[in-house]
């Protein structure tokens, strides 16, 4: 279905300043956001949002409201966070000028079912803004599993009916955008290597693929994850990083991974978000459909844990789907124009699911609504898995948290 590239005529204007951060230039001609009111951070202080990374086991929500994914209100966004998100010299942060970025989107389903490309796209603009300048790659990346999704055959990163404000723009036209300007910017479905299993790059093996572990966790996962070798000859393994061969060695902290789902209903896990989304990282052909049968029992958890964690989740609220996910049509879809970032998965999953998409869901007359409540406990229900995915990523050594009361949302 690759319709080719088509190169978008946009001119990259200068680069503005907000807050003392720098805002990526707008891309496609539409008019910024307005400066920020006193009442949109009504009850947060600038102390609040500014005093450092969060305390012990407390989480930070970032959200803004009003926006379509295509002006600054990501931007604005990301300024704000904490830890920031600019990584430059010995100062904290999350990017640096050297990374390899994968951003993980949600890109099996067509039409409202995936990631907004235009908020992808104010996403890769900001990183290779960055104020040290960025000499590192960005990698737009999922895995469809080859099964399900709008033409039963699995994800498309170059599908004709996409989530954006022209309903043409793909996440693959977007990574074309910035190659063609001169960025190290490509899509890698991982549809095409999820039935071939390999082998890591130490043992010599440097084919595309998946790898797959021997152990089988007590939620039912076999932990698999890609491995592959980018258009620009960089090899990546997911869990372990990047492999520089010339040393035989991998550099672990030069791979981050920004999470980057579409909130929506799904009919047998209620929910995908931020820990649903990472049903795009293993493999379910080579592990006998293990990760997607081990949603219910907290695999996610265990997957996330035990391969790469995201160091920030940007949830897509643009655009939800409470009621019919996770095929999404344009029909079914409802208009929020938001979106959140917190570097604590398991807290955004709990705080959009409770607040936007569940309430969204009663009012579209779904009637399975209840079950999207995070503070579920019967099995079967959203909140008992996603508890079972904290448990996990606990006792990996991440401090999630479910406690609303550790939950500061600060409203921009």
């Amino acid at each position: 279905m690759t319709r080719g590239r088509r190169l978008l005529g946009a001119c990259i204007l200068g680069l503005l300043s907000c807050g003392g951060a720098r805002v990526p230039p707008q891309m496609s001609g539409e008019a910024p956001e307005q400066p920020l009111a006193a009442s949109e951070t009504q009850g947060v202080s600038e102390r609040d949002v500014f005093s450092g990374a969060p305390a012990a086991g407390e989480a930070f929500i970032f959200v803004k409201e009003n926006t379509d994914g295509s002006g600054d209100g990501l931007a604005r966004l990301l300024n704000r966070l904490e830890p920031p998100f600019y990584k430059q010299g010995n100062r904290p942060g999350l990017i640096g000028p050297e990374d390899v970025i994968i951003i993980k989107i949600n890109s099996q389903w067509a039409e409202r079912g995936g990631t907004n490309t235009d908020l992808l796209k104010s996403l890769i603009r900001y990183i290779v803004d960055h104020p040290a300048g960025f000499r590192g790659e960005v990698i737009i990346a999922d895995n469809g599993q080859s099964m399900f999704g709008s033409q039963r055959s699995g994800g498309s990163l170059d599908w004709d009916n996409t989530n954006s404000k022209n309903r043409t723009q793909s996440a693959q036209d977007v990574a074309d955008w910035f190659d063609s300007r001169g960025y190290h910017v490509s899509g890698l479905l991982w549809d095409r290597l999820t039935r071939t299993r390999v082998e890591e790059f130490e043992t010599g093996d440097m084919a595309d693929g998946f790898v797959v572990e021997d152990t089988v966790h007590p939620t039912g996962l076999v932990v698999s994850y890609a491995k592959f070798t980018t258009r620009y000859g960089t090899s990546v393994s997911f869990k372990k990083g990047v492999w520089i061969n010339a040393a035989r060695r991998y550099e672990g902290d030069r791979l981050k991974v920004i999470n980057a789902p579409v909130l929506k209903s799904h009919g047998q896990y209620q929910v995908t978000g931020a820990m649903k989304s990472y049903m795009g990282t293993p493999s379910n052909s080579l592990t006998s459909m293990s990760p997607h049968q081990s949603v219910g029992r907290g695999g996610m958890g265990t997957q996330m844990a035990m391969t790469r964690f995201p160091v920030i989740t940007i949830l897509d609220m643009i655009w939800i789907t409470p009621d019919g996910g996770p095929n999404a049509p344009y029909s079914r879809a409802v208009q929020k124009n938001m979106i959140a970032a917190s570097t604590d998965p398991v807290a955004l999953d709990y705080w959009a699911g409770k607040n936007v998409l569940m309430p969204a869901a009663q009012a579209a007359g779904n009637r399975r609504y209840t079950s999207m409540n995070p503070d579920g406990r019967e099995p079967g229900s959203f909140g008992y898995w996603l508890r079972l995915s904290a448990e996990e990523l606990q006792r990996g050594g991440y401090p999630v948290t479910m406690d609303p009361g550790k939950i500061r949302v600060i409203k921009l």
